[in-house]
């Protein structure tokens, strides 16, 4: 089994969990579950220490995960949790091209990321930056991504 991954930038919460790490927000998206922060809190620490340990990457896996977190939502809000639209080309997967709203993050805050670095980092690793760079995200996170990944 692969060790979790959380990131620097997660680190005032990985002990607690008390937030959703990147790598279970990136299984959420593979697997189309919208999970909300006070479904995430309704989970004992057992329950959010699983949803990081289990796998999210074969069609089985895939299926599993979604099927697991949609029961712990059911089982504690009696509703389903919303779905999101799984892409089958996701741009974190696309090393080839970085999103507009991520060139754009970057630039504001003094980098120029270029398509070099894009495409040495990880899924993970342009999951996040992608995830951090959304209109309406909190971007406190951003800038502590870019010089973890050494882009800064």
């Amino acid at each position: 089994m692969v060790s979790p991954v959380f990131f620097q930038f997660e680190a005032d919460f990985v002990d607690s969990l008390r937030c959703i790490p990147m790598q279970v927000r990136y299984k959420l998206d593979s697997c189309g579950v919208k999970l909300t922060l006070p479904h995430w809190h309704q989970f004992s620490t057992a329950q959010r220490q699983a949803l990081v340990a289990l796998p999210c990457q074969t069609p089985a896996e895939i299926s599993a995960y979604r099927n697991q977190v949609r029961q712990w939502v059911q089982d504690y809000t009696g509703e389903w949790p919303q779905d999101l639209v799984v892409e089958a080309s996701p741009p974190w997967h696309q090393g080839n091209r970085i999103p507009p709203e991520v060139a754009a993050k970057a630039l504001a805050g003094g980098a120029c990321l270029t398509e070099a670095q894009w495409q040495t980092l990880s899924p993970l690793q342009r999951f996040a930056l992608i995830k951090l760079s959304r209109p309406g995200h909190e971007h406190r996170n951003f800038a502590a991504a870019l010089a973890e990944f050494g882009l800064l």
